[in-house]
């Protein structure tokens, strides 16, 4: 019997990978999840659907976007070659529009009228309100007030755009608690508005269809680094908040040899509420309606996180990554604090004229370690944004003299 790829295999009908994902939502609304599900497995494997997602891509998000030889950063840090996917290149400024842009065609197939989204850096929430523009829907972005300070490009983008961003001011005002407000803005009218959830977590259908969106990062990443190279990398480095830019680039590489490290952010300290580092130092619950890796007070509640890139501050982690790394070891958990991801930010920016999203930036600071260990490897990383939502915020925080 042929052995399926792992992306035919995982997850299962239920949506688990292993142990992790499935769906624990009240009734109605699992009612709904069942239906979006029917939905993506019969609409979106149609020709119709597959050809007009592709003449999205090409002729509207700008893709394939590149692979880049990050050559100055490599001759500077003495030590491997590192290339760039460059999805800061794709339209809006992220990996983020990929998924945004399939689940906005989905729920317009499924004769939605509303999509309800979180966001954190804002990326997410801009390219939602892109995909919304794009095909006439309405569009409600629930962003906390902490992100809301930090972005304030990107609600402007998002403004502009014509989606309502609603502040979210209970708990820690960041990216836990803007899920919680548009999860609850959802329940209210789960039969016209859709959830485009910003990343592979949720209850299931969401982690698979993230997954499967973004899995374009990957396939051309693979393709074009074999035509530039002759090979494939010898390691892929993605940033992991919730993990949707990792799983996308990871998808294409999880049956080669290669080494897959997952970076998560380390923030300013090892003790809970200074980092958001799920897979280092979480343990097995239930958020969100998915079973994963959380970070969790002494009672069992999501803990309170920290990360100077907002898109990063969640307290848990996609069901896949966690079976990746904890159950099949296929994936490295890796980390870079704060400090570490604003060195990458300005070395990138000078080097190289990129600036990087501060998400992106961990992943940057990761591979510049991982090169200066492994001098003769060529690691390719997943640049998951660009920074201008960021640079605001950097140069007032951690001025650029700082860091000569």
């Amino acid at each position: 019997m042929q052995i399926k790829p792992y992306l035919r295999q995982q997850p299962s009908p239920e949506g688990y990978f292993g142990a992790y994902g499935g769906s624990q939502v009240p009734p109605d609304l699992a009612a709904e999840m069942d239906r979006i599900y029917h939905a993506y497995l019969t609409i979106a494997n149609t020709h119709d659907f597959i050809a007009k997602l592709r003449d999205i891509r090409t002729h509207f998000q700008g893709r394939p976007t590149p692979v880049y030889y990050a050559r100055r950063l490599s001759e500077a840090v003495g030590g491997g070659r590192l290339y760039l996917k460059r999805e800061d290149l794709n339209h809006t400024g992220a990996h983020k529009l990929n998924h945004c842009m399939g689940e906005a065609l989905l729920a317009s197939s499924m004769g939605k009228k509303k999509l309800i989204a979180e966001t954190g850096a804002g990326q997410h929430g801009v390219a939602l309100a892109t995909a919304a523009a794009y095909f006439g829907l309405d569009c409600e972005i629930h962003m906390g007030e902490v992100d809301i300070a930090k972005e304030h490009p990107n609600v402007i983008r998002m403004e502009i755009l014509g989606a309502k961003v609603i502040p979210v001011s209970f708990g820690q005002r960041t990216l836990k608690e803007a899920v919680d407000s548009a999860f609850a803005a959802y329940l209210e009218d789960p039969v016209q508005s859709f959830y485009a959830i910003g990343s592979v977590v949720g209850p299931h259908p969401f982690p698979l269809m993230v997954r499967d969106f973004q899995a374009v990062v990957g396939f051309e990443a693979r393709e074009q680094f074999e035509q530039m190279t002759g090979w494939l990398p010898d390691h892929v480095v993605a940033c992991v908040g919730g993990g949707s830019n990792a799983m996308g680039i990871f998808s294409a590489f999880i049956d080669d040899a290669v080494e897959l490290w997952g970076v998560e952010p380390l923030g300013r300290g090892t003790k809970l509420g200074e980092h958001a580092a799920s897979l280092a130092y979480g343990h097995p619950g239930l958020i969100h309606g998915f079973k994963t890796y959380v970070l969790e007070d002494s009672d069992g509640s999501p803990a309170a996180v920290h990360s100077v890139a907002s898109g990063l501050d969640y307290p848990g982690v996609g069901p896949e990554h966690a079976f990746l790394n904890k159950t099949l070891g296929r994936t490295q958990a890796a980390g870079a604090t704060d400090d570490e991801a604003i060195r990458a930010f300005y070395q990138l920016s000078r080097l190289e004229g990129i600036i990087p999203a501060l998400e992106s930036a961990h992943a940057v600071a990761y591979a510049l370690k991982l090169a200066k260990e492994k001098p003769y490897e060529s690691i390719l990383v997943n640049l998951s944004g660009r920074g201008d939502k960021d640079i605001d915020y950097v140069y007032e925080n951690f001025p650029p003299e700082q860091y000569a």
